[in-house]
């Protein structure tokens, strides 16, 4: 069985965080994409994605563990929940966005929090990343996948979208064709808004095994659908934001 309390469980796997920022390039303003490019020196949203998980081997980076997932208990909302005090995915948001509005942050800064707010975007899509304080976002939740043992944090986060056999681009290209009406009704609302959103769908994933449970691919069958809508959810808000930003 896989360690529940080790650090690497708290993300979308890469492939995850890539499709995400590949899709948001598709939103982008041309104003926006013309800013991005500059500040990432021609990098793309996909290849900066992963960059906040791979800072987590860099001891001076621990203070924004936090940044990536929000605690709650299954009847609560985000505004109810007890926060935590080293700061949420909701807090390090709004952090990366304030420092990005003004025009007094440094050039360091900007490209630190451009990159974990695509990271972020990401992570705030990612059911398991609401999840509860007691189980560590599923990261206790010991299950198998195809007869090994891995835990439920981790099945949402990579194993289903490695099942799928798809590189970021593939997943990317083969979303969802969405009407303008539909891709607006995504963009509504605020990042709480969208955190109580993804928490409904967290408390299906709590109810949707049993401890040890041998998942299969009827499991990745029943929920394939359900990641991919929230990788496209999570770059068509990305790019909403990223807009936002850079008017």
């Amino acid at each position: 069985m896989i360690n529940s309390n080790s650090e690497e469980a708290f993300f979308w796997g890469q492939n995850g965080h890539r499709v995400t920022g590949e899709i948001a390039e598709q939103f982008l303003t041309k104003r926006a994409k013309r800013k991005i490019d500059k500040i990432l020196q021609g990098e793309g949203l996909a290849f900066v994605s992963t960059y906040a998980d791979e800072i987590k081997s860099d001891r001076k980076y621990r203070k924004y563990s936090s940044w990536h997932y929000v605690n709650m208990d299954s009847n609560e909302n985000y505004e109810a929940s007890e926060k935590n005090p080293k700061g949420d995915l909701v807090t390090a948001i709004n952090t990366c966005v304030k420092v990005l509005k003004n025009h007094e942050s440094s050039e360091e800064d900007i490209v630190f929090h451009l990159k974990m707010l695509v990271h972020l975007l990401g992570d705030l899509h990612q059911p398991m990343h609401i999840g509860r304080r007691e189980d560590k976002g599923g990261n206790k939740i010991q299950v198998q996948w195809f007869g090994q043992g891995t835990n439920l944090h981790s099945v949402w986060d990579t194993k289903i979208i490695e099942n799928f056999n798809m590189s970021y681009i593939e997943l990317a290209n083969n979303s969802k064709r969405l009407s303008k009406k539909q891709i607006g009704s995504i963009k509504i609302g605020s990042v709480v808004d969208w955190v109580d959103e993804v928490h409904q769908i967290t408390n299906k994933v709590y109810n949707s095994v049993k401890v040890g449970e041998n998942l299969r691919y009827r499991y990745s069958y029943d929920y394939l659908e359900t990641v991919r809508n929230q990788l496209q959810k999570g770059g068509i808000r990305l790019a909403k934001v990223l807009n936002d930003i850079y008017k």
